[in-house]
């Protein structure tokens, strides 16, 4: 039986997501996009889960370096979200739309988000058009204490 793919659309389309920049680093080259499907995973130890388009530049150096961040962006920083969604030629370009500091693990941690979390990448599933990655945060950086961006509060979708 086939699935109803109108169905399908909409009720993926209805799972919550917050909106994250996601950091990695290889070298001197930084370079980072919005994720928005990502969850915690585990307590102990703390993992967290989050699904990256294969064909981006930022999947192979997360293959490679074994390493990302996750920054938490505050519910008024939807236009800093689109920034990071938009495609670009060159790496790195995204970083200067907002300051940001290296943190424990040399991953961009935004000066001006709600903070970041850095992870090393402890497993991986690639099938389909994204790979699901599985990292366990080994830093933490609180920032501002104050509600996330919401993928719905946006008007944006991203999925079904």
């Amino acid at each position: 039986m086939p699935i109803d793919a109108e169905a399908k659309k909409v009720l993926l389309r209805k799972i919550p997501h917050g909106l994250f920049i996601c950091g990695v680093r290889e070298g001197d080259v930084v370079n980072g996009f919005t994720a928005s499907w990502v969850t915690q995973g585990s307590f102990e130890p703390p993992l967290v889960v989050m699904a990256v388009r294969s064909e981006g530049t930022s999947h192979d150096i997360i293959l490679r370096t074994r390493k990302f961040s996750l920054n938490v962006l505050r519910s008024d920083q939807k236009e800093l979200a689109a920034v990071f969604f938009k495609p670009q030629e060159a790496l790195g370009g995204r970083f200067e739309a907002s300051p940001f500091s290296f943190g424990e693990l040399g991953l961009p941690i935004l000066d001006d988000s709600l903070g970041g979390i850095e992870c090393e990448l402890v497993g991986d599933v690639r099938h389909g058009d994204h790979t699901v990655f599985v990292g366990e945060v080994k830093a933490a950086k609180l920032i501002n204490d104050t509600d996330p961006l919401i993928l719905s509060a946006t008007g944006w979708e991203y999925g079904g």
